[in-house]
């Protein structure tokens, strides 16, 4: 399959740049040239992203974070995310990554998360399952959220909003439920599909945050929708993904419910 072989060396590509940029880089410049270089590392990896999907699929329609949307008149979509944690990048912590889905039709088909730093390469074809380092993941098996480990990440506007992310946090750490924050969503939903976290939720993500990790997490056995349970559509700001066993009780906790101690 051509677009596989695409996507991969798309992923591959991008993250051959992030690294070169990444850490000594940075040193040297003053506190506008990192933020600058942010910007060149994350448009430079954008563009070598571009050039491969553009080699092989021209007429492809493209949304990336940087660049906006590249309008085809087709029925591809690639959702690109050049460097996810960016914020990690330019601080020189290894947890980012480069983040690319394609969608056929509206549907998402393919997704691959390559964070090269931990030398971790998440792929997921619908309807083949999902798989890290061309092994098979699967989600957790854990039942309670009391007993889960959890992952989310924090907007910088909302927090304030009833059940926003400080209050859904606070009942949850209150309970003594583990909430981590890694600072890429991107990895964080792979992270749930491999099974090291039980469940993830946020309140404001853009689709190419999570476009191919949330096919990662269904193609692992889990399960994904927004705040009210409907399927999952990452052109809108929220999101549960869980083992699918917790799903309903994270759900009811993120929308004002307490947590179940057993």
């Amino acid at each position: 399959m051509m677009l596989k072989q695409t996507l991969i060396k798309a992923a591959e590509t991008g993250a051959a740049v992030m690294q070169s940029y990444f850490n000594g880089k940075f040193e040297i410049s003053n506190k506008e040239g990192i933020n600058n270089l942010v910007t060149e590392a994350d448009h430079a990896s954008e563009k070598a992203i571009f050039e491969v999907i553009k080699n092989d699929f021209p007429d492809h329609y493209i949304l990336s974070e940087e660049a906006g949307e590249i309008i085809q008149d087709s029925t591809y979509k690639w959702i690109i995310d050049p460097i996810d944690g960016t914020v990690n990048f330019a601080n020189g912590i290894p947890i980012c990554c480069v983040s690319i889905g394609v969608e056929q039709a509206g549907k998402m088909i393919l997704g691959a998360v390559y964070n090269p730093f931990m030398k971790e390469f998440f792929f997921a074809q619908r309807g083949f399952g999902a798989t890290l380092n061309s092994k098979k993941i699967q989600v957790s098996t854990k039942t309670e959220v009391v007993k889960s480990s959890m992952v989310t990440g924090f907007p910088y506007t909302y927090l304030d909003a009833p059940n926003g992310p400080l209050q859904v946090f606070e009942k949850l750490i209150r309970k003594g439920v583990p909430v981590r924050r890694l600072g890429s969503a991107a990895i964080d939903l792979c992270w749930v599909a491999a099974g090291r976290f039980d469940g993830f939720y946020e309140h404001q993500l853009q689709a190419w945050d999570s476009a191919a990790g949330f096919l990662m997490v269904e193609e692992a056995g889990g399960k994904v929708t927004d705040f009210k349970g409907n399927y999952y559509s990452p052109y809108q700001p929220h999101i549960i993904a869980t083992n699918g066993l917790i799903h309903d009780e994270l759900l009811a906790i993120v929308n004002g419910g307490e947590v179940h101690m057993k």
